[in-house]
């Protein structure tokens, strides 16, 4: 029996254990599940045709495995209730901020309940502190570490309808089907389960066996539904967190200082802002000075009329080459085994990227009478909680935090900033307050993707490389939001011995796909005091675009195709499966013009494997078109993109995601950035960060689902941006003879618009529009 097929049939076999659940004492039918640790994928193995690697910490035990693991000890907290109408709720310890797992966790409780996905409501849970590390949205970890749980408690809320049914209808239960919340027994007589609910519960908790729904019997997962909110998406009917009513909440802006971070020293003229047309209310706070107003407008007005003396902020003089100093003064060495052969080598640089989401950073907060309440979009909650009960000098079961879908995240909802400034200013003034961040506030003061350096150096003798090595150095990252907290405490399971939060997550996300001999992949980083976060894949769109254009040249130096190298050199049969997707969809090696070309990129992560196919035009009259105060430069005009993420629950949605990982990866490499100059961002608004617009996305994008009968989830969210990088790098390697070693490549190109000043604080909004429409 060969590995590919030995590793299914044991798979198999657990997939069909029995699980341990709980029915919960309650007026109508409730349910809980109980999970122990599964490892349902088999670790790669070595591909015959080159040097293997030694094992790499995430092929056995990944961030993913991390995630779950701190989220074991509360499953059973996590609870399908079964209603009187028929219907069934599930409130969802998560953060749904674009990614669709309100529509996909319906369709798991579906499946395993033999119902319609409309019957079943999902909603966010508000912060549970209870929950500890199982109210994490986060690494594309989710339906990973929510499939199972939630499956059993769905088949234990079913499995006590039959039986209730059954003694009703005085029938044996194996007699009984269930379709679309209606069980019918023998002779057409049926129970809706809204008449069972009542009939199912339990007087008493206790623990209940369930074997799951095999997947051959599955008619709900793996068929495409679109979004639950998708139409209301694009009508505009859906409400952010700015659309909410709440009493009394008025629209809150704060003047922020010239330079990151900085604080107020004294404001000249709080009493002459405060009786401005529609101004409350104007405090100092720990950010900046809060205007408070009845209407957006009046409250910016307000903060763009303050005078305020600041202090000088946290990174005073900084630019972008001061910072690049620092981190390549903490690079650490690398080190070539004493072995013979040739060296090929590439230093790169990764510039400070913006986490700016569709929405803005925004919070209601309401302190009064000693209890705070929150409503936000936030994927760490319970972190947040404990933060602002600590800030406000409350207990935390007096501050309760409503979580409401959001606008997009890319990491920036990972921290509470918005929602801790809230408070503070709430409780300052007594009264409701409905934070709105500018776009200025995003780009200048908010969350960035830190700047890092990634160098490479592989041993290549005659047709083997024997060793692979990456330092990556980069300004810290932000894990203080209690993300790296649950992953240290899974993490004693994997062999990492006494590291830092940051190399923990380094660690258990990063591999090379590739038999390189000996490899090390080694992170160092520099506290500089920035506002850092993942934006999105964390540290892999960085090392994968370095990690892929080291392997071209690899390739090239042995005279072998790019594809056919990486073919050769994968380490096992499910990532060759994969690559030759892409290649074969992509029509990989075809004939192209003078200045474009095609490039390939390959990642592993999230218990999958991905790769991508790009086409670039780098012509002169591609590049030099011209588009009003914007970037336009190489366009890929072709992504073609190939995924075996496991068990996919919404096709659909795995595509969306997908295709947004790949708009995010080619703004990533070609055009977003932030400039950093004299303590400050230049940029600040979407007029002036270039995140990728229409006319430089492909007008031909294909996303191939690859399926390799896996019996669970993988990560989706993140996914499509590593490889895409590495793709679009090489393919502008090739169509223009150069090798990038800066990123996004455009970076130093002069700037296409004239930066607006730091004071006042939020650029004016635009008046002229329709003068552009065409």
């Amino acid at each position: 029996m060969s590995a590919p097929t030995r590793a299914r049939t044991e798979r198999r076999d657990v997939s069909r254990r029995r699980f341990l659940g709980y029915l919960v004492a309650a007026p109508t039918l409730v349910v809980a599940a109980e999970v122990g640790r599964q490892q349902l994928f088999a670790p790669p193995g070595a591909s015959a045709a080159a040097i293997p690697s030694p094992p790499q910490v995430a092929d056995a035990y990944d961030l993913l495995d991390a995630v779950r693991d701190s989220s074991r000890p509360t499953s059973a907290l996590i609870r399908v209730e079964v209603n009187r109408d028929g219907t069934v709720s599930f409130q969802l310890p998560r953060s749904d901020n674009g990614q669709g797992i309100i529509t996909s966790t319906a369709m798991i409780i579906a499946e395993e309940m033999d119902l319609d996905p409309d019957q079943v409501t999902v909603t966010l849970a508000d912060s549970r502190p209870e929950l500890v590390f199982n109210q994490l949205t986060g690494g594309s970890s989710t339906t990973f570490s929510t499939y199972t749980p939630i499956r059993v408690a769905a088949a234990i809320a079913k499995g006590r309808l039959l039986d209730a049914a059954a003694a009703l209808l005085q029938q044996d239960v194996g007699t009984l089907t269930s379709r679309a919340g209606l069980i019918t027994g023998a002779g057409g007589s049926a129970i809706p389960f809204g008449e069972l609910t009542e009939a199912a519960a339990v007087d008493a908790t206790r623990s209940v066996e369930v074997v799951l729904k095999p997947r051959e019997e599955f008619t709900v997962i793996g068929t495409d539904r679109r979004n639950a909110q998708a139409r209301d998406i694009v009508t505009g009917r859906k409400q952010f967190i700015a659309d909410m009513k709440i009493p009394d909440a008025l629209p809150t802006v704060i003047c922020r200082g010239p330079n990151l971070n900085c604080a107020p020293v004294s404001v000249a003229n709080a009493d002459e802002v405060r009786s401005m047309p529609g101004v409350t209310d104007v405090v100092e706070c720990a950010t900046g000075v809060a205007v408070r107003a009845h209407t957006y407008g009046q409250a910016v007005d307000g903060a763009n009329a303050l005078r305020v003396r600041w202090d000088a902020g946290t990174v005073e003089g900084e630019n972008d080459e001061s910072v690049l100093q620092k981190v390549r003064a903490a690079e650490l060495p690398l080190a070539v085994p004493s072995v013979p052969g040739e060296t090929v080598e590439g230093d790169f640089t990764f510039y400070f990227r913006s986490s700016s989401a569709l929405e803005t950073n925004t919070a209601i907060a309401d302190v009064r009478d000693g209890r705070c309440e929150i409503w936000t979009s936030l994927k760490i909650p319970i972190t947040v909680q404990h933060d602002i009960a600590e800030q406000l000098g409350l207990p935390v079961n007096a501050v309760t935090i409503h979580i409401v879908p959001g606008g997009g995240s890319f990491g920036r909802r990972l921290f509470g900033d918005a929602a801790k400034e809230a408070a503070e200013i709430s409780q300052k003034l007594g009264k409701p307050v409905k934070l709105i961040w500018s776009r200025a506030d995003d780009s200048r003061q908010g969350r960035v993707h830190p700047m890092a350096t990634s160098r490479i150096r592989a041993v290549v003798a005659g047709e083997s490389v024997v060793s692979f090595e990456q330092r990556h150095t980069g300004v810290s990252c932000d894990f203080g939001h209690g993300f790296g907290d649950a992953v240290t405490a899974a993490a004693a399971k994997a062999p990492l011995g006494q590291v830092s939060v940051a190399e923990a997550i380094w660690e258990l996300t990063q591999a090379t796909p590739y038999d390189f001999g000996a490899q090390t992949r080694v992170l160092n980083e520099v506290d500089m005091r920035f506002n850092t976060g993942s934006m999105r894949n964390v540290y892999s769109p960085d090392v994968c675009t370095a990690r892929d254009l080291i392997v071209d040249r690899i390739a090239e130096k042995m005279g072998k195709d790019s594809y056919e190298f990486r073919r050769e050199f994968l380490r096992n049969d499910a990532m060759r499966a994969v690559l030759d997707k892409v290649a074969e969809e992509g029509d990989w090696g075809r004939s192209m013009p003078d200045g474009t070309a095609q490039g390939i990129g390959f990642h592993v992560e999230y218990k999958g494997f991905a790769a991508c196919l790009v086409e670039i035009d780098c012509r002169p009259q591609t590049v030099d078109r011209k588009v009003r105060q914007a970037r336009t430069g190489p366009r890929v005009t072709k992504a073609v993109f190939a995924v075996d993420g496991g068990l996919v629950i919404n096709p659909l949605g795995f595509k969306a995601q997908i295709m947004g990982g790949i708009n995010d990866a080619i703004a990533m490499t070609l055009t977003s950035s932030l400039h950093l100059v004299d303590g400050h961002f230049l940029e600040a608004s979407w007029d002036n960060y270039f995140y990728t617009r229409q006319w430089n996305t492909p007008l031909d994008l294909q996303v191939h689902l690859v399926d390799n009968g896996r019996p669970e989830p993988g990560g989706a969210g993140e996914f499509g941006v590593a490889p895409t990088c590495g793709a679009i790098a090489n393919a502008y390697a090739r169509a223009t003879g150069r090798v990038p070693d800066h990123f996004p490549i455009l970076h130093h190109e002069p700037l296409p618009f004239e930066p607006y000043p730091t004071e006042p604080p939020i650029p004016p909004s635009p008046t002229n529009g329709l003068d552009f429409v065409r």
